[in-house]
């Protein structure tokens, strides 16, 4: 019988994010539970990125890792979008001194519609889906892919 012990698995907390020009949207998880869950939808008031509450958010909930969707086209190919995201990651790096990874958000919208429907069906959710559902439920999916990516 091995006496040694093996050491515990390191908690690390991560953010992640679903970037847009009107709403970004949050999802906090950690390493251990390897559970995402939406956190909130920020507003970006006349297409401005709302950093004092990312700042909040970072400070409050100490992330050892922040992730950026990174939306591509089907055939892989970057969308209109694909640049704005990057440079909000490379903020967001620069801000917070902590390391972002970026992770290919492709159908991460219909899949958080998809999930966010089926909520509204079992009863778990009983007010209709706004757009800031879609956002936040976007960047849950986004933090699940880091996790299964990761492992």
């Amino acid at each position: 019988m091995n006496d040694r012990m093996s050491p515990a698995p390191e908690l690390i907390v991560i953010l992640a994010f679903d970037y847009g020009t009107r709403r970004i949207g949050v999802a906090s998880g950690n390493t251990m539970s390897r559970i995402a869950q939406g956190l909130c939808t920020l507003e970006c008031q006349q297409h401005q990125t709302p950093w004092a509450k990312i700042d909040t958010l970072v400070r409050d909930y100490l992330p050892s890792q922040l992730v950026v969707g990174l939306p591509y086209n089907d055939d892989g190919s970057p969308t209109g979008m694909t640049a704005a995201a990057q440079s909000f990651a490379n903020e967001l790096a620069q801000r917070s001194k902590l390391p972002v990874t970026l992770v290919d958000e492709r159908h991460s919208s219909k899949e958080a519609e998809r999930e966010l429907a089926y909520l509204r069906r079992t009863g778990v959710k009983t007010r209709r889906v706004t757009h800031a559902d879609v956002d936040m439920m976007a960047a849950k999916v986004v933090l699940e892919r880091w996790f299964s990516q990761r492992h």
